[in-house]
């Protein structure tokens, strides 16, 4: 019986969404600019990466054609006579938003179409109502921050305060997201996940989409870090996944990183933590060598967005991408007869674009195994074609979206 595997990189946009203008992107292009400026020589880390940005076994799987697909051009240093190993080519999302759950829900079979609700770009950003009732709930002394900003920049600025006064640090982004920070020892992670449980319901009517923990460690603003024990809060999706159809047909789901927190834990039979992309692709190793037939094991690289894109750092996200890039043969390797993989993303997070947010772009779609042929599937109209196609593979009842490729 046949395996199926889903290796997403998050944020791993290639360009062109057709409607990038409406979300104030147009031109953005998470791998096109990344391989410009890396061709430039702006993306260079001394004793780890310089030069042209080198993806050889992805560029064999046919990702630079699959960009071509999506903008019309090569990336920078990509060769336009390679002949692909793999099915390849590109989607558009359909979802109205530019968020980790509209990506990996229409993924699995589930456009959002519905509308997200968001806070202003105001400070405050938050109603006085929920800040009344977060406190009330949690026995709070307050909170902190208020307002949208970037995830490191914000505990840099409060996290000292936080340890002194016990305020959280609450704080959003232009996704529909409340995140909450505090110290993991003087807070107390558990704690912090209890706030975020209660603050889970107190958005619900106000349709966010997550509330996340973001525990960190540290004694000051030069050495506070975010730990590997963050927890999303999400929604449950408004429909029956892929994950959910591949659990009801008997079979094993596999969630490893924040799969299962992003889908509320609807649908994984095993649920595997992991923190950062060594160990995130050592679990799925171990899948690849033991997952059971009919199986889905669905994997997020979380760091090529969190560490990289929010970030904006080109070099970073760079060397992110050819060190996944090096690991990858002995994936393939390790493949068994029926096995199918998709490399994929679920938005894009151009390291070079203004601001720190998401960017609306097309995701590639390669997919892969030992009897997997070629062929090249153009651009696709919605992400939900390759949950379609995983349905197939794995001899599941269709979907309620998205149409097969394979």
């Amino acid at each position: 019986m046949s395996r199926a595997f889903i290796l997403l990189l998050d944020s791993f946009g290639i360009g062109g969404a057709p409607d990038a203008e409406s979300f104030g992107d147009k031109g953005a292009d998470t791998l096109g600019h990344i391989a410009r400026e890396c061709a430039q020589g702006k993306a260079e880390i001394t004793g780890l990466r310089s030069g042209k940005l080198n993806l050889p076994n992805m560029e064999a799987l046919g990702l630079g054609l699959a960009a071509k697909t999506s903008t019309g051009t090569l990336p920078s240093g990509f060769s336009g006579n390679i002949k692909p190993t793999a099915i390849f080519g590109a989607a558009s999302e359909t979802s109205n938003g530019k968020d980790t759950p509209s990506g990996h829900w229409e993924i699995a079979g589930v456009p959002v179409n519905f509308d997200w609700g968001y806070f202003p770009h105001t400070t405050p950003c938050f109603g006085e109502d929920l800040v009344a009732s977060m406190v009330k709930q949690s026995q709070l002394p307050g909170i902190l921050a208020n307002c949208h900003a970037s995830g490191t920049e914000i505990i840099a600025q409060f996290g000292e305060e936080h340890m002194q006064t016990g305020k959280p640090i609450v704080y959003t982004s232009a996704d529909s997201v409340i995140q909450i920070a505090a110290h993991e020892d003087s807070f107390g992670l558990e704690r912090l996940l209890d706030l975020c449980v209660k603050t889970r319901d107190l958005v619900d009517d106000l349709n966010i989409g997550r509330v996340i923990a973001r525990p960190f460690t540290g004694t000051n603003a030069s050495d506070f870090i975010r730990t590997g024990n963050r927890r999303d809060y999400s929604v449950l999706p408004p429909a029956p996944t892929l994950l959910d159809g591949v659990k009801a047909a008997g079979r094993e789901m596999i969630a490893i990183g924040k799969i299962a927190d992003i889908y509320a834990h609807q649908g994984p039979t095993q649920v595997i933590k992991a923190s950062g992309h060594d160990a995130l692709f050592e679990k799925t190793m171990e899948q690849i060598h033991n997952a059971p037939a009919g199986s889905l094991t669905f994997t997020n690289f979380v760091d090529f967005d969190s560490l990289y894109g929010h970030r904006r750092d080109v070099a970073g996200y760079a060397a992110a991408l050819e060190d996944f890039d090096l690991k990858l043969p002995q994936l393939i390797d390790a493949l068994k007869p029926g096995d199918l993989v998709i490399l994929t993303a679920d938005h894009g997070c151009d390291p070079t674009w203004p601001g720190t947010d998401h960017t609306r772009e097309n995701i590639p779609v390669l997919a892969f195994g030992p009897n997997i042929l070629s062929k090249d599937i153009g651009l696709r109209n919605s992400f939900a074609d390759i949950g379609q196609s995983i349905a197939k593979h794995l001899n599941i009842p269709e979907l309620n979206a998205g149409i097969s490729f394979i």
